[in-house]
């Protein structure tokens, strides 16, 4: 196959192209109010990447980000990636350890950093960061000692004609994002060009120019970054909002005139059980991606008069699998799209035969189309690729037809109001609770679809382990999503002959007698609202 012209997966090339091509057309219109042109974009990424430029940032430089969806984060993405440099955008939720891991990892010295969020780092956490920009919000931002904090001009200057000059190919990179770690901290997934580009456009022919995709997922998440750069590559335009919201998702699909869009998980549950009404029709939303594919998927298409697809994604990879029109099959998330190879295998990566259960593996046709691996993590990545296939570590059946259906994650992931939650990375926050001899973090069924957090604790010698208070000791130590519903005290926890917890029976225990609910408790968690 033939290499990729970079107008078609590299983000310079391709905004040039459309600003001269569509120049007066609607590229974004933000929900909160006001509209950017094709050429209107460019101009605002332009002048971000220079005042980038004059902070002394060069092609393949890292850019840590740590901003909600909004304008300022759409011109600063844009804006390092005209530099050639790479986009680290940070999940506006993280704190603590994991913030710390995030800042050592991504190797970037210059931050841009809502004015809502400077006050999480702290000078032990602060990697090789060395000067911050803040955005938003109000009042003067405090930093720890050892960061410079810039004014928001930093970031507003003249383009010069240099620019233009910079050429980063299809395999460059373009971004380092971050997804939940497994058997370990969060690891850094290196995004090229024609990764981001493949994730955004392969297996969606039905989506147009004339379509607008409606972005509520973070642009800090593949799920968000491939929602916009999909209808930049396409020359169509989004309409972004901050984050999802059930009572004004409707209002705001029909104000931004938004014809498709992408729900996960709960989203879905959450808007069918709104009463219906005259209005579920009233709006111009044409096609929806239900990620999974619920048990509701029919109803749902007729009720709000939409099409339904689905498909499987994850940060490392690409749509490796769509389906067709109005699939009705429960976790089903369709077929290799063209240029892709799958197989189910067992653990030897053996492939199984069809209708039995193995890790879905996958490679592509073309070069750059999935990650080439993690960040300074050489063993992840071997793992990641052995044997020549991309391990997914999903478990996955497939049927006589050639379908394939999502069984369960093989890994210790969990999945929660579509973030993406590592038990190792809760597990050691609840270590640092002075009475935690030992902890263990499981998933357990939502009512809601997804998975709900269980964290199961022994106490150490003498301590009596206050739920409610333990709750209240992980609340600034963690994002919201990651907090635990239910919480499990026992004496030991199960393990197997070389001391490892035996998470399978703690799985099937479930949520057991006497375990603790936040919620039956009246405890309520949501996401902090940033201010500006």
């Amino acid at each position: 196959m033939d290499l990729p012209p970079d107008e078609t997966c590299v983000l310079g090339p391709a905004l040039r192209r459309q600003a001269r091509e569509r120049g007066g057309q609607v590229f974004v219109r933000f929900a909160e109010g006001g509209e950017w042109t094709y050429a209107q974009t460019l101009a605002q990424a332009g002048r971000c990447a220079a005042g980038l430029a004059r902070l002394g940032v060069r092609q393949g430089d890292r850019v840590f980000v740590w901003l909600p969806n909004g304008a300022d984060m759409l011109r600063v993405w844009f804006g390092i990636n005209l530099l050639g440099a790479v986009l680290v955008p940070i999940n506006t939720a993280y704190k603590g350890t994991l913030l710390a891991h995030v800042a050592a990892s991504s190797g970037a010295t210059l931050a841009v950093v809502h004015a809502g969020l400077v006050s999480r780092f702290e000078t032990s956490g602060i990697g090789v960061l060395r000067r911050i920009v803040v955005l938003g919000g109000s009042g003067s931002a405090r930093a720890p000692a050892g960061l410079e904090v810039l004014d928001p001009s930093s970031l507003d200057a003249n383009p010069a004609p240099e620019l233009a000059d910079i050429r980063p190919r299809p395999w460059d990179l373009q971004a380092l994002v971050y997804t939940s770690g497994t058997t370990g901290a969060s690891k850094g997934v290196l995004t090229p060009y024609f990764h981001l580009a493949q994730m955004a456009v392969a297996g969606r022919e039905m989506v147009t120019a004339l379509d607008r995709r409606l972005v509520n997922l973070p642009l800090f998440h593949s799920g968000g970054l491939l929602g916009v750069y999909g209808m930049l590559l396409t020359g169509g335009s989004i309409a972004l909002a901050e984050s999802f919201n059930t009572a004004t998702f409707w209002r705001t699909v029909r104000e931004t005139r938004c014809t498709v869009c992408t729900l996960l998980g709960a989203m879905v549950a959450f808007l069918m059980k709104a009463p219906p009404g005259p209005e579920d029709r009233d709006h111009a939303l044409r096609i929806v991606s239900l990620v999974p594919l619920p048990k509701g998927a029919q109803a749902f298409a007729e009720r709000f008069g939409v099409t339904v697809h689905t498909n499987y994604n994850s940060t490392e990879t690409s749509n490796c699998l769509v389906s067709g029109p109005n699939p009705t099959r429960a976790g089903l998330c369709g077929r290799p799209r063209p240029g892709v190879e799958a197989r189910l295998v067992d653990a030897n990566d053996f492939e199984v035969p069809t209708d039995e259960v193995g890790e879905l593996v996958l490679r592509t046709a073309l070069p750059w189309a999935m990650t080439p691996g993690y960040q300074d993590d050489a063993e992840a990545t071997a793992v990641l690729w052995r044997n020549g296939w991309l391990h997914t570590g999903d478990l996955f059946r497939r049927d006589p037809s050639g379908d394939y259906y999502f069984i369960d994650r093989g890994k210790d992931a969990i999945r929660r109001r579509g973030e993406n939650i590592s038990s190792y990375e809760v597990e050691i926050e609840l270590l640092a609770h002075s009475g935690v001899r030992e902890a263990a973090v499981v998933a357990v069924a939502s009512d809601l679809g997804e998975d709900e957090v269980l964290a199961i604790v022994a106490p150490r010698p003498g301590v009596r382990i206050d739920c409610a208070e333990l709750l209240e000791f992980l609340r600034p130590r963690m994002a919201h999503f990651m907090l635990p519903r239910y919480i499990r005290v026992v004496e030991d926890l199960p393990r197997t002959p070389t001391h490892k917890v035996q998470k399978f029976v703690l799985r099937a225990l479930g949520c057991a007698p006497g375990t603790w609910d936040r919620e039956a408790a009246g405890i309520v968690v949501k996401r902090e609202k940033l201010e500006g």
